[in-house]
């Protein structure tokens, strides 16, 4: 029960919630037993009528009838609390499913890039779902059968105490043999549930890849394969839910078989009592075995409740697992900071803790409010790695970043990313209207601006001949559409947001030359007040930059402006010669 202490807090959340059920628990246990009272006394009625010959039968029946109308009106307010308990319990469970499932999400949002590397997507899914719901089922229905059941046991026991201690003792003798029996299976269950749980997120993490991949697969022919693999997985997870569930199904016989021997119990020892003289009526019996019967549900579901705690007892462990993880990047104040856009690198290395491939290497370089750097290099120079630490996805391993004036490890983490656009290198877009995709940058933009920042991405012109224009929803990962319109999309999104510093991750890579000529310019007007950075293995992306560095193997190997980049004969310097392609030497 450690792991799921850590749900305490919800508890004292909605400990109003909470407690109200408790109270309402308490009285509808009450009521419902006013029935096995008013049944012993309709026995002992009878029982009276039948040894006195001289007795009105009248006086029974409207006896009998007076009882009849108590059990019903009871019953019934009974079964009203009842419905209000479950609607207070388990509404509260929902309450904390949601909380739960909102915390873990935000948590997946402050992890770190290293985290996602480590974690795959569909053991992350299945822990903020099946988990997240195997814990709901602790806090609402196990929670609320413990409270019903520890309460009736309570009442019903001092009830059947006051009618006759000896009988109540007979009766209770098998609870030890249910203790102990409880204690081994839940064990069982709790180890058999966390090895079927881990097999789901083996399942899920499996099939969302392939769903991600299914084109590559297609390719390749290796569809039967992948079909093979998911059946030796579906096949193992069988297996372990079988296990579980063979432990799982001897709750439900033995809790009923234990009741069953309870009541011959007290068919036995109480007809001996009441021949013996013990009791005085058979009414006593009927209201005990009454009382057994009212305590099946609850004996029986104890064994359900065990299962549930031990199954949530599980998730939450592997829920607890990355709820105490500390993001790598951390906030380090809360004031408000002011971006201008202002970037100088100091001294800056970098290596990745995963790999531990060393990606830059005393990197120094600055770039002014409202200038353009462009960043060339081959792929693996680092060029990525530069915009990465610019946003603070890692931080430096050794040198700082100053950001207007500013360690950049004492700028706000959230004013810093709020104030750059970025242009990924691999364009994500969301399974949603290309509309909302380049509102994304901006939620309250109007379409005037979208069509304004879609026509300086150069991609209007493609939208339009869609048939629901912008209205078009795309497919999951935008991939229904071309690689080039997918970037021009990316790019018109980081536009709108208007942020005071632009970051272009090599953003143009799949779009025709005359297509990014236009882009350029367009940025060059747009972007005139903005810190820009484009980073590129073209050259001809970085001819309107007002500084230019070249980077190879994680080191600056010449910077300067396109000019300085020229010679004194008047052609490129060999450095740079090495960056352009035949097509723009040409």
């Amino acid at each position: 029960m450690k792991e799921l202490q850590y749900l305490n807090k919800y508890f004292l959340k909605y400990k109003y919630s909470f407690l109200i059920g408790i109270v309402t628990t308490i009285i509808a246990q009450i009521f419902s037993l006013f029935t096995p009272k008013l049944i012993s006394k309709s026995f002992k009625a009878i029982e009276d009528f039948s040894q006195k010959v001289d007795t009105n039968p009248t006086i029974i029946q409207k006896e009998l009838i007076h009882n009849i109308l108590l059990i019903i009106a009871t019953t019934i307010i009974a079964g009203f609390l009842t419905f209000l308990m479950r609607q207070t319990l388990i509404v509260m469970s929902r309450h904390i499913e949601f909380d739960l499932k909102n915390e873990v999400f935000r948590q997946y949002e402050n992890l770190s890039q290293n985290f996602y590397k480590q974690n795959r997507t569909g053991d992350l899914m299945n822990r903020i779902s099946e988990d997240v719901g195997k814990v709901r089922m602790y806090v609402g229905p196990a929670v609320m059968y413990t409270i019903n059941t520890f309460i009736r046991f309570t009442i019903v026991i001092i009830y059947m105490y006051n009618v006759s201690p000896r009988l109540t003792l007979y009766a209770l003798l098998p609870l030890p043999f249910l203790s102990f029996a409880i204690f081994k299976l839940s064990s069982e269950i709790n180890t058999r549930s966390t090895i079927f749980q881990q097999y789901l997120s083996k399942i899920s993490s499996f099939t969302q890849e392939v769903f991600s991949g299914i084109r590559v697969i297609k390719a390749y022919s290796l569809e039967q394969q992948y079909q093979n693999n998911l059946v030796d997985l579906s096949e193992e997870s069988k297996t372990k839910s079988l296990h579980l569930a063979k432990v799982q199904s001897l709750f439900g016989p033995l809790m009923l078989a234990l009741i069953g021997v309870s009541n011959l119990v007290v068919i036995y020892f109480g007809g001996m009592m009441y021949i013996n003289g013990t009791i005085h009526s058979i009414g006593t019996i009927a209201e005990f075995i009454l009382y057994i019967n009212m305590l099946t549900w609850p004996v029986a579901s104890l064994g359900w409740v065990s299962s549930m705690v031990q199954e949530a007892e599980a998730s939450q462990k592997r829920i607890n697992e990355f709820l105490k993880i500390q993001p790598d990047i951390q906030n380090n104040t809360a004031d408000k900071s002011e971006i201008e856009g202002s970037i100088e690198f100091k001294n800056v290395s970098f290596v990745y803790d995963d790999t531990h491939i060393k990606a830059l290497s005393d990197i120094s370089f600055s770039i002014n409010k409202g200038e353009t750097l462009a960043i060339l290099g081959k792929t693996g120079a680092g060029k990525s790695s530069i915009l990465s630490l610019i946003s603070r996805l890692y931080d430096v391993t050794s040198g700082e970043i100053i950001i207007d004036g500013k360690n950049i490890k004492n700028v706000n983490l959230y004013d810093l990313r709020n104030s750059i656009s970025i242009v990924p290198q691999d364009a994500f877009l969301f399974s949603d209207s290309i509309k909302n995709n380049i509102k994304f940058g901006k939620e309250n933009a109007s379409d005037l601006e979208v069509e304004n920042a879609a026509k300086q991405a150069v991609v209007h012109d493609n939208i339009i001949q869609f048939n629901k224009e912008y209205e078009t929803v795309l497919g999951e990962r935008g991939i229904t559409i071309s690689g080039g319109q997918k970037q021009r999309i990316s790019i018109a999104r980081a536009l709108i947001k208007e942020s005071p510093i632009l970051l272009l991750d090599d953003c143009l890579s799949a779009v025709d030359t005359e297509t990014e000529e236009t882009i350029l310019n367009n940025l060059l007007l747009s972007c005139k007040d903005k810190t820009t950075i484009i980073v590129s293995h073209r050259v001809s992306s970085a001819k309107n930059a007002d500084k230019i560095i070249i980077i190879e193997g994680g080191k600056i190997i010449q910077q300067g402006s396109h000019n300085q980049l020229i010679n004194e004969k008047g052609y490129y310097s060999e450095l740079y010669l090495k960056q352009l392609s035949e097509k723009e030497l040409s």
